[in-house]
């Protein structure tokens, strides 16, 4: 593990204290799979509440404490996490996978997050007059502890744009970062909390079914914003409805990408829909999960995807030249090898193409080359699942309608793309598929972090809309004569 954040290894945060876990496991690498990076505590149940007491007790104050003093702090904590970034890039390349650009990428958007939730905040505060022959004022206020579950695919951006927003907005936490990949999430809020008032960040790390458990029976828990699986998210809602708590939840995507037959599929656009498809090993909720093709350009577009995926580099994340790393952890790495293996049985054609960076150390780290499958129907299991992985299916359609009715085929509704040189047609199928989001001739994020939606269907619950989150974790009240 990195020199740099020894105290954080197997310690967990109560009230301003790192706590030494009494049992600990290993976080391995998963490029080099005897490779420890550090350990993460787990904790149990009596550490968990504690950490909710903390919370509890910092909640008055903290609350109490002004809109501008809240912003004040947390960009005074941003000015000092910025300049550790480009150190912290290892640990969170060794423990997570990715390479060393995404990585970057996703720690410097932490530090965004913070900058410009701050900024956002004591505007989005103020009291609002609504006109009217009555005087009726919007006023905002925080909602109490609020618990951060956050994912092992992107754990630093999904917990920052939990975790700010909910301390901006007047609440304290308690965060369970994913057990796999959980010591950048540690070392990047210990600097956080260093600049606020003990016991309003509070993180407790182990077993998801134990602390969320916790979590979610306690009734001083008066939020819970949790990304991660459809089916953990529903067992989520079961348990927290004893206590009526409000949830905001990122669960699953089956993103569709939609090939229309007027598309534009030069180079800048297929490298948009490689890395739709393949950015962080496919491990993104909302990346591209099916391919629907147009029968007249099926062709041409197998073949301009068959070149991308050919040029893709696996290998180390550590590694300069590597443009994509493994699967993050074995049950994930297992889940996508059984699916490629079931995908072949099943009669489809799957080709596997790129590049082995190192291959003598393959086998030493949970890869997998990129793979484009073929023959396959809608009802397919690699078309209804979420392959998290770096498989694609590619589908043809001869209608528009029916590639609308294929897409929209789902109990997910998270992300979609439609690719067409005609923005109006383009628009018109936003309006028609089912998705907190479409893109158009893209499949990616949004860039201005003010802006983000959840997904439909079973893919997302609550509206994030505006304010860079924060109106997730403030009531809203009315205050009228």
């Amino acid at each position: 593990m990195s020199n740099a954040y020894p105290s954080i290894s197997g310690q967990f945060l109560i009230n301003g204290e790192w706590v030494r876990g009494a049992k600990v496991t290993d976080v391995t690498n998963p490029a080099i799979l005897t490779e420890v990076v550090g350990q993460v505590a787990l904790c149990s149940k009596d550490d968990v509440k504690q950490a909710i007491d903390a919370a509890e007790q910092a909640f008055p104050a903290w609350a109490s404490t002004s809109a501008e003093k809240r912003a004040e702090l947390v960009k005074e904590a941003s000015k000092h996490l910025a300049p550790i970034i480009e150190q912290t890039v290892p640990l969170f390349v060794r423990e997570n996978g990715k390479p060393q650009v995404e990585a970057k990428k996703d720690l410097l958007r932490c530090v965004e997050i913070m900058s410009q939730g701050a900024d956002a905040l004591v505007k989005w505060w103020q009291p609002e007059s609504i006109p009217g022959g009555q005087m009726v004022q919007l006023r905002r206020r925080p909602r109490g502890v609020t618990a951060v579950i956050s994912p092992w695919n992107s754990p630093m951006i999904l917990t920052f744009k939990r975790v700010i927003p909910a301390i901006l907005a007047g609440n304290t936490v308690v965060v369970k970062p994913a057990t796999d990949c959980p010591l950048t999430v540690l070392a990047t809020l210990k600097v956080v909390a260093e600049h606020l008032p003990p016991g309003v960040i509070n993180i407790v790390t182990g077993s998801g079914a134990l602390v969320g458990e916790q979590i979610c029976g306690d009734p001083r828990v008066r939020t819970i914003a949790f990304t991660g699986s459809t089916e953990t998210g529903k067992r989520i809602m079961s348990m927290s409805s004893g206590t009526v708590k409000k949830l905001y939840m990122e669960l699953g995507g089956n993103d569709p990408a939609l090939i229309l037959p007027d598309a534009v599929l030069d180079e800048v656009a297929m490298q948009r829909i490689r890395m739709g498809i393949l950015r962080a090993a496919g491990q993104v909720c909302s990346a591209i999960k099916r391919v629907y093709v147009h029968e007249s350009r099926y062709e041409e577009f197998m073949g301009k995807l068959t070149r991308e995926f050919g040029r893709m580099i696996v290998g180390n994340g550590m590694q300069p030249d590597a443009m994509m790393g493994p699967i993050n952890n074995k049950a994930q790495y297992d889940y996508v090898t059984g699916l490629i293996e079931r995908t072949k049985q099943e009669g489809a054609g799957v080709e596997t193409l790129g590049i082995k960076l190192d291959e003598e150390s393959w086998n030493q780290g949970y890869f997998l080359l990129p793979s484009i499958a073929t023959g396959v129907n809608q009802s397919s299991e690699l078309v209804r699942a979420e392959q998290f992985g770096p498989i694609i299916p590619v589908l043809t359609y001869s209608d528009l309608d029916e590639v609308i009715a294929m897409a929209n085929d789902t109990e997910f509704g998270l992300r979609a793309s439609v690719w067409t040189a005609d923005q109006q047609l383009a628009e018109s199928f936003a309006d028609r598929l089912d998705a907190g989001a479409v893109f158009f001739n893209n499949h990616t994020i949004f860039q201005d972090l003010h802006y983000d939606f959840p997904g439909l269907k079973e893919s997302g619950l609550s509206r994030e809309t505006q304010m860079c989150g924060i109106d997730l974790f403030a009531d809203t009240y009315g205050f009228a004569n």
